[in-house]
């Protein structure tokens, strides 16, 4: 079996769901019989850029403190493709999408001398990632269809697609509750506010709903859900560790992942793990990518009221969030760590 260090950026004092596929690449090698550590590289703040990617790229990842070599790196997020080994799997969660396709909501946020500055950043970025991309990894996955259209967006960059199984978790279904699980951050992409607003619309008046996760917008949230007369309808958990996430998802009704432009979203497979159906919207990316309208969960154009539809067919029928969440548990059992270190694993 081989040595793989697992390689991915991460800002101190935050939380992510790269972090968590990170961990669970561990994991899942370590589970498959190879010796697998987790590298943490430096993602500094804005115009400190440059330094995280040299610091990566200067790194050495070519043998382990004991002394034994490194047979193979798998990295997965910007800077972190910057390590150089001869061996090098980068399975690509995102680079930076404030260059990307988060650009025209970043500069528009900015000021026009502070626009200037970060078009030169920009076009830095874009060269220094094509450059990494193409002749620094050995082979270039894409953790989403999502993520793989961009690169050949911005970049002409080809690569082959892999869905992240599930963590390796114990995942089980307890039952299908009375409330929709919302698990996410609590950032404007997440759109989690769209989900109040389609628990306002009358058709959705039957619908309970327990938010999981925290973030900048959890203030605002909650008082708009004040506001609105829906605190006895929707409850805040903030974050929670691992167990209690899987008692959530192990006991609601269905997961509502409505977020914009998703990577990837792992809390979609984790709700299929669970025996849940998932309601996402058209223009969510990954999660839109997994969920089959109809057959393992909805997919509703971002509209409150189309999206109320959708959590009130769920809440008032449970048989049907059986039915789709049982479909939604045969989809992810194809989604083996097995299937996907057949292509990841190169040595």
């Amino acid at each position: 079996m081989a040595r793989i260090t697992v390689a991915t950026s991460h800002p101190t004092f935050s939380q992510g769901g790269h972090l968590v596929i990170a961990n669970a690449v561990v994991a899942a090698l370590r589970a498959a019989g190879h010796d697998a550590a987790l590298l943490q590289t430096p993602q500094n703040r804005f115009g400190r850029q440059a330094a995280a990617y040299l610091a990566t790229w200067l790194t050495d990842v070519g043998q382990a403190h004991d002394g034994k070599p490194v047979d193979q790196v798998i990295s997965l997020r910007f800077p972190s493709y910057a390590v150089r080994h001869r061996v090098h799997a980068c399975w690509l969660n995102h680079r930076m999408r404030e260059y990307y396709d988060q650009w025209p909501r970043f500069s528009g946020s900015i000021s026009s001398r502070g626009r200037l500055k970060e078009q030169v950043r920009r076009r830095l970025i874009h060269t220094a990632d094509r450059y990494l991309l193409t002749q620094n990894v050995t082979r270039l996955f894409a953790q989403s269809r999502t993520i793989a259209t961009r690169l050949q967006r911005w970049g002409g960059i080809a690569s082959t697609v892999i869905h992240p199984p599930p963590p390796p978790r114990a995942y089980r279904c307890e039952g299908y509750d009375d409330f929709i699980l919302v698990v996410s951050r609590l950032t404007p992409l997440k759109r989690v506010g769209l989900v109040v607003e389609a628990l306002r619309d009358p058709v959705a008046a039957g619908v309970s709903c327990v938010v999981v996760g925290d973030g900048e917008e959890q203030a605002a949230l909650r008082q708009i859900v004040s506001e609105c007369g829906l605190d006895a309808r929707v409850t805040f958990l903030g974050a929670v560790g691992d167990d209690e996430l899987l008692t959530q998802l192990a006991r609601c009704r269905a997961v509502c992942f409505p977020a914009q432009a998703e990577d990837y979203g792992l809390v979609t497979v984790e709700a299929f793990a669970s025996g849940k159906a998932v309601v996402t919207c058209t223009d969510s990316g990954g999660p839109a990518e997994l969920v089959r309208d109809g057959e393992n969960g909805f997919v509703t154009l971002p509209d409150p009221s189309l999206l109320a539809s959708s959590l009130a067919a769920l809440s008032d029928d449970r048989g049907l969030a059986e039915r789709l969440g049982a479909t939604a548990l045969s989809d992810v059992s194809e989604m083996t760590w097995e299937r996907a270190f057949r292509q990841l694993v190169l040595v």
